[in-house]
């Protein structure tokens, strides 16, 4: 059950929710992996904090992998690392990903992650893939190998631009590679239930019939400090108001 976190606007939480999220799967006894597409790293960086090496492995090394011809085939496994929380572990990213990219395309390597990612499906229950806030290689070997779409959205009209080209991607990509990809749904993030344009622009997404997720995930200055401490808001504060719509909202996927 691959799953990718995807919008092409930045800063709209793609990185928390998918560590969340798989946080949460892990903490449910779950074997979960998260796969970081983003050279920018933020979800590396969220899940092995202080633990992270220099010499880890890395996702750009799986992909970097790919473009030689070796006798010797190296399983995905070997680019994973284990975070310091139990079932939770990590394909880390690189900044070695951006340069990667030109290289990638030219072979044709579109499918390699779909490749991995049905390898991978014995070992783990739950994997996440972060992306990049873009519509790049990456982004679309992520949506090819997965079976499930999340659109994290913030109430924004610049975000509900974007939403509806997104959406079309996301269908061109199920058309033409993936007939088994489904958008999973709309993730309503940093919500103020409290200010009229929020509510008024989910309400309309609604009525447009867009798949918008329920419960709308709230603001809070709690999930900064989650980020500093590189401890998911599930290990952080269980109690506290965004864990328990982080789990309501992963519970209410699809199994």
């Amino acid at each position: 059950m691959p799953i990718v976190v995807f919008n092409q606007k930045g800063g709209v939480g793609k990185s928390t929710i998918t560590c969340n999220l798989a946080a949460i799967s892990a903490s449910q006894g779950l074997r979960t992996l998260v796969i970081d597409l983003d050279p920018q790293g933020n979800s590396t960086s969220y899940l092995l904090g202080i633990t992270a090496k220099d010499d880890q492995p890395t996702v750009a090394g799986f992909f970097e992998h790919s473009l030689s011809y070796s006798f010797k085939t190296i399983p995905p496994t070997d680019f994973i690392v284990q975070t310091p929380f139990e079932n939770l572990d990590v394909m880390p990213s690189s900044a070695a990903l951006t340069e990667l990219q030109v290289k990638l395309e030219s072979r044709q390597k579109i499918y390699k992650l779909r490749e991995a990612l049905q390898q991978l499906a014995d070992a783990y229950d739950r994997i996440y893939i972060d992306t990049a806030p873009a519509l790049n290689f990456y982004t679309r070997a992520a949506l090819i190998g997965a079976t499930g779409c999340l659109i994290p959205f913030d109430c924004d009209s610049f975000s509900r631009q974007a939403l509806y080209a997104l959406m079309d991607s996301v269908q061109e990509i199920r058309a033409d590679h993936n007939p088994d990809l489904q958008v999973d749904g709309i993730v309503v993030n940093q919500f103020q239930a409290r200010a009229n344009l929020p509510q008024r622009m989910v309400a309309e997404l609604i009525e447009e019939g867009l798949p918008v997720l329920q419960p709308y995930l709230p603001s809070s200055v709690k999930i900064r400090e989650s980020h500093e401490q590189a401890m998911p808001m599930i290990y952080l504060d269980p109690n506290h108001k965004i864990t328990l719509a982080m789990v309501a909202l992963h519970d209410g996927l699809r199994r």
